[in-house]
């Protein structure tokens, strides 16, 4: 597992209007807290919490935060508040961690080859990208790798099927679906039904249609005659 140090400022006001004044500076509003310290507002440099949060270990990377003037804190980034649209940070939370204490951690789920199926035609559907595991904070995976070779089409794998790590204890719901391999949409045109005697009783009409008008045609004949 990853670990930074990240150096942190102390003595930021709360409030939208000292956070926007922050992040001006090129700073990120930021908050530790923990089960033994009180919540302490910070701020961060963005570039350096951008660096941080992208080494092996990502969002859950053990995190030092050396407070100026203050005291040096194990965290973890969790509460990770980013910008709409952007690729920006809006603000995070730091958790203090123990690390003989087991924590509660997202990891993402790496698929490891082709399954059979697809190779077949079939169709790969993820259902889960990440999984929530119960750790101690340095055995933290960067992802767990799953083989997918053996699946047929039709065929899944739950989070039951996810590999037994040393340490690691699955959160979800162990018959949870990760993924499957489903057969390919086909597209079927359909035939118009024709009813059994259907173009017969059509043809009917039709003959009595024309036999009609032929009487009609006659009787005119006739009438302009006798005049």
């Amino acid at each position: 597992m990853s670990e930074v140090t990240l150096r942190a400022r102390a003595g930021r006001k709360p409030g939208s209007r000292e956070s926007r004044r922050v992040r001006r500076q090129g700073l990120i509003p930021a908050v530790v807290y923990g089960s033994s310290t009180d919540p302490v507002p910070l701020s961060v440099d963005a570039l350096d919490l951008h660096a941080a949060l992208h080494t092996e270990g990502g969002s859950n990377a053990i995190i030092t935060l050396e407070i100026e003037d203050g005291d040096t804190l194990t965290t973890m980034a969790r509460m990770i508040e980013r910008h709409p649209f952007r690729s920006e940070y809006r603000h995070v939370d730091f958790v203090t961690v123990d690390l003989s204490q087991t924590v509660t951690a997202e990891v993402a789920i790496s698929f490891e080859g082709t399954p059979v199926g697809v190779r077949e035609g079939g169709v790969f559907s993820p259902r889960r990208t990440t999984v929530q595991i119960e750790v101690l904070p340095t055995e933290i995976p960067s992802a767990i790798e799953l083989d997918v070779d053996g699946v047929e089409i039709g065929g899944s794998l739950r989070v039951e099927d996810l590999p037994e790590l040393e340490g690691v204890v699955y959160l979800e719901e162990l018959d949870a679906v990760v993924m499957s391999v489903t057969a390919p949409a086909a597209e079927i045109e359909e035939e118009p039904e024709v009813v059994e005697g259907e173009e017969l009783l059509e043809g009917e009409e039709l003959a009595e249609g024309e036999a009609e008008e032929g009487a009609e045609a006659v009787a005119g004949e006739e009438a302009e005659s006798s005049e």
